[in-house]
């Protein structure tokens, strides 16, 4: 499915009302690290960070909601 400007404006105004972005600084050594670890757990390394910061709310607070 082609991705044309309708469904372009679509996911940008999806994404200013359901989304929040994070910034996250890490030195370049440290990103190849987590880089490695998401690939080698077939993920990107965007998904392998949320997936980090959800195992841990769970293991402090009991559960995510």
């Amino acid at each position: 499915m082609a991705y044309n400007e309708s469904r372009k404006k679509a996911s940008i105004e999806y994404a200013k009302r359901s989304l929040k972005r994070i910034p996250l600084d890490v030195q370049k050594e440290k990103y190849d690290e987590i880089k490695a670890a998401a690939d080698k757990a077939g993920e990107t390394v965007n998904g392998y960070i949320k997936k980090a910061i959800e195992q841990r709310m769970e293991n402090e607070n009991g559960s995510v909601e």
